[in-house]
């Protein structure tokens, strides 16, 4: 069986999302899951039928915004992150969301065709801030490989 690789990233944002200081932050949600959607790699990402994920729980706390998706590779996902015109976006992130004080992100690998939820995206993210990179949970600096069969990780 082959893996692709799953990212999950929060967020608390500074105001409600009708707020005009987060204005530029809803604006640009369209054209950046555009990108995303057409990103060489891409394979999916969490959204309602709103078209993105703002209005999909992470936990209790509503001001807690959940970006979920899935990508070829860490390669492709790198790219897209830090490559394209989603990094300009990425550099503002402080002007609309709190700095959180634990990792608010991490990646793992998924069985192909695998869709994640949030309940365990939540269970990766828990896991990375609670033990660090390990196999079950990881990030870009300290990377663990494809597992060789599907009990190893996934």
């Amino acid at each position: 069986m082959s893996f692709h690789l799953a990212q999950i990233n929060i967020g608390r944002l500074v105001a409600p999302l009708d707020d005009p200081g987060i204005a530029d932050f809803v604006a640009a949600l369209e054209p950046i899951n555009a990108l995303a959607d057409r990103a060489p790699g891409f394979v999916w990402r969490l959204q309602s039928a709103s078209g993105n994920a703002t209005d999909i729980p992470y936990c209790d706390d509503l001001t807690v915004n959940v970006n979920m998706s899935v990508w070829e590779s860490v390669e492709a996902l790198r790219d897209y992150a830090y490559g394209s015109k989603h990094m300009e976006f990425f550099r503002e992130r402080a002007r609309w969301f709190e700095k959180m004080e634990k990792p608010s992100y991490c990646l793992w690998w998924v069985p192909i065709g695998h869709r994640p939820t949030v309940a365990e995206g939540r269970d990766r993210l828990t896991h990375y801030q609670e033990h660090g990179a390990t196999p079950y949970s990881f990030w870009f600096s300290q990377r663990f490989p494809m597992p060789v069969e599907i009990g190893v990780s996934a």
